[in-house]
């Protein structure tokens, strides 16, 4: 909990961290949520000590690309946030989100505590019961390790490359399509 000064409100803050293929993709659409206090893009989950992009895209190291997501429980549940985390990837898909594939790109719900397991367990049965994909989910749920930053190029990446290829023909579909689906969870802007 934060305090920003004499008779302010409590601010809480619980932290998601998620892989769904390219860490661009998350951080561009978390941070158009409401609720959502930063995103940051790093590596988690795999053995090696401070890793590099470079050694993560080998898949040597066993880390997923992953967004750390702080956020204010009292504005946006976990569960919304699963939610959101459905809609924008595959998660059917073993190691693989569209072209990208390797381990790197798995469907990862990294939980800090128990009850976020239970509400990731809980979230993913509902949809496989609801069977809205041929496939059933396969993404994994794992303890949250330690979270390595990114390199400071992939932060922020999609604000400050809108027009590179990738982020045209990857990554700005993906926050359209979140957009479209949850335009009463957006942060208002300017």
């Amino acid at each position: 909990m934060e305090h920003t000064g004499p008779g302010a409100t409590q601010q809480h803050r619980e932290f998601a961290t998620l892989g769904g293929g390219c860490f661009w993709c998350l951080e561009a659409v978390y941070d158009g949520l409401k609720g959502v206090t930063s995103v940051e893009s790093g590596y988690m989950g795999g053995g090696t000590a401070d890793p590099t992009y470079e050694e993560v895209c080998s898949g040597r190291t066993g880390h997923a690309e992953a967004v750390r997501i702080a956020f204010d429980p009292e504005v946006v549940s976990f569960r919304e946030i699963l939610e959101v985390f459905f809609v924008i990837h595959d998660p059917t898909t073993v190691n693989r989100q569209g072209n990208d594939f390797g381990t790197q790109y798995r469907s990862v719900i990294f939980h800090h505590t128990p009850e976020q397991k239970a509400v990731a367990e809980e979230v993913i049965a509902r949809l496989n019961q609801a069977k809205l994909w041929d496939d059933p989910i396969v993404t994994e749920i794992a303890p949250a390790s330690t979270f390595y930053m990114a390199e400071n190029y992939h932060q922020e990446y999609f604000a400050r490359n809108p027009y590179q290829p990738y982020c045209q023909f990857v990554v700005a579909p993906k926050v359209a399509k979140f957009r479209k689906q949850f335009l009463e969870k957006l942060k208002k802007t300017g």
